[in-house]
Order: C-alpha cells, then sequence, then structure tokens
C-alpha cells in the first residue's frame, strides 16, 4: 500500500524551475515552466498550446547546483488553457536520456 495521500503509484514532488522542449525532429527550443515531477510524469506550463500526443523532448535543469540536469522524452497526455496565453501540459515520460 502506498504511503502518500495520493492514490498514484510515484509521489509527485513541486518544482519551480525553467525547463526548455523541442519537438524531436526540430532544432527549435521552446521554454516553459516545470511545476511538479513524479517518476512517470512532469506538469509544466508554457505560451503554446500542445496537442495530446505529441512527443516531446524536455530539459529541466534545477537552480541548485545539488540537483543534475534532467532530460527526458515525454508524451503529452493533456493541455488545458489556465490563463489567456498561459498553457497547463501534463506529459508521461516515455524515457530517461542521460546528460
Amino acid at each position: 500500500m502506498l504511503d502518500h495521500s495520493e492514490s498514484r503509484a510515484f509521489i509527485r514532488m513541486d518544482v519551480s524551475c525553467e525547463m526548455t522542449y523541442k519537438f524531436p525532429d526540430s532544432d527549435q527550443s521552446f521554454v516553459g515552466t516545470c511545476l511538479n515531477l513524479s517518476g512517470s510524469g512532469v506538469l509544466f506550463t508554457t505560451d503554446q498550446a500542445l496537442k495530446a500526443g505529441a512527443a516531446l523532448e524536455v530539459t529541466i535543469s534545477p537552480e541548485n547546483s545539488l540537483t543534475p540536469p534532467m532530460k527526458a522524452y515525454v508524451e503529452v497526455i493533456r493541455c488545458k488553457d489556465v490563463e489567456p496565453g498561459v498553457y497547463e501540459v501534463a506529459t508521461e515520460i516515455k524515457g530517461i536520456r542521460a546528460v
């Protein structure tokens, strides 16, 4: 039995840091703000709407030097408009890449 208030397989960790993402077939990067992270997903905000099913490569670089950067391949699960020009994007981690 899980020993935390959520009935998820992984606990979510609140993370508030800048991140970048790009589409696998592109060199153009976009900036977002990572909100939380778990063993199975990343939640972030950005200024562009992303379609469910889209594949992304994300790079999260926490501000402290104790936590190493993380690169992951993710799939967009949902994207919702939270305020004008700001979208909340929920993703599922499909693979981790060495930095």
